[in-house]
């Protein structure tokens, strides 16, 4: 059975499909539901479901929930709304809300909806890793490289899943500048750095200047366990100071999946501008990987918190740690312990107060499309 609801030619329209299901509190249940949308400008902000757990006398409890739109479809091109909850104590309802709203020409179809009780999930831990390390007075490229092999190498018997190493880690404490540092990719740098993330069998992140044909860019590069590159990201936000340099800026905001999740990146000066962040966390990123020089760091914190992101930052100038999603400092490397190594479980749910899950919250109450500059 199909439920739909369409705008009516209404911009003002908000409304839902509902039903009361009951629930054992504190056990976990999946919700999920598939739609189509029909000439939806912003899908993110006005096709949504929500959730509002209540007691025996249908007070509510708690934050209204909004269950998560996965950044995917079916073959046949049905979204998907998808969370799993541990019901709260004291619930022992459910209503759940099929929503549509403020697009006064579009429709949506919603199908195959289904609330159901599961056991226990297992925590989706990853271990982040990042470095602390300045190379002075190198006498090449490789010498920087080798310097940080040591500590990759330690991350490695950590069993680090991935490792963020910082920017232009090819570039700094040599006597090159940023167009006789560049290379290609994949290169020698990379191949180099591939040895390392097979022989671990862990994933890499690290900072390289990066020559194609006469055009040079800040890139970062992901290189995958198998030592392979699996993809690159080339810095969208440049300072004048690398204008002045001859660096080009990149075009893209690309993410990356890997086994253990979904991966944004970003390089230095992006984290002064919200949007860079922002576009990765909406593509779906559930880690930012920032190789950086010196930085923000109230920027950098609020690059995590406003995006609901786990963010790892490699430096020489700032601050190397891993940060959660309440901007805070799980671990941080320093001079003496120059390497670390976090766990961290990507299915862990923040509920702020007054807010709620704000991650499930933020594309669906975003300003629209049309109203911003970007």
């Amino acid at each position: 059975p199909i439920l739909t609801l369409a705008g009516g030619g209404k911009g003002y329209s908000n409304g839902c499909w509902y039903t009361v299901k009951n629930v054992i509190s504190e056990d976990f249940y999946r919700f999920k539901v598939f739609y189509k949308a029909e000439k939806v400008e912003e899908p993110w902000r006005s096709v949504f479901a929500s959730i509002v757990w209540m007691d025996e006398n249908d007070r509510q409890i708690g934050m209204t929930e909004y269950p998560q739109t996965l950044d995917q479809k079916t073959k046949e091109g049905w979204s998907i709304i998808e969370q799993v909850y541990q019901i709260p104590e004291k619930a022992s309802k459910a209503r759940i809300e099929l929503g549509y709203r403020w697009d006064a020409d579009g429709t949506v179809h919603y199908g195959d909806f289904s609330f159901s009780e599961i056991n226990k999930p297992m925590p989706r831990n990853v271990k982040l890793a990042t470095v602390l390390h300045r190379p002075q007075n190198s006498k090449s490229t490789q010498d920087n490289l080798n310097q940080f092999i040591g500590l990759v190498e330690e991350a490695g018997k950590q069993n680090a899943d991935i490792i963020c190493l910082p920017e232009a880690m090819t570039l700094v404490g040599t006597k090159h500048n940023y167009l006789s540092a560049a290379e290609p990719i994949p290169g020698p740098s990379t191949r180099f750095l591939g040895d390392a993330a097979k022989k671990h069998n862990m994933y890499i992140v690290a900072g390289i200047l990066e020559k194609e044909n006469d055009v040079v860019y800040n890139t970062a590069v992901l290189i995958n366990r198998q030592g392979e590159l699996a993809g690159k990201y080339r810095k969208v936000s440049l300072p004048r100071e690398e204008i002045d340099g001859g660096i080009t800026p990149g075009e893209e905001i690309p993410v990356f999946d890997t086994d253990f999740g979904r991966i944004g990146i970003m390089i230095c000066w992006d984290v002064q501008f919200p949007e860079v962040a922002r576009t990765l966390a909406l593509k779906g990123a559930e880690v930012i990987l920032v190789p950086i020089w010196g930085g923000n760091l109230t920027l950098t914190k609020a690059r995590a918190i406003e995006n609901q992101v786990y963010l790892v930052t490699s430096t020489y100038d700032m601050v190397s740690a891993v940060f959660d999603m309440r901007g805070e400092i799980i671990d941080e490397a320093t001079k003496i312990t120059p390497l670390v190594v976090s766990e961290v479980d990507l299915d862990e749910r923040v509920l702020w107060k007054w807010i709620g899950d704000m991650k499930n919250r933020i594309p669906r109450e975003l300003p629209p499309r049309n109203s911003t500059i970007w």
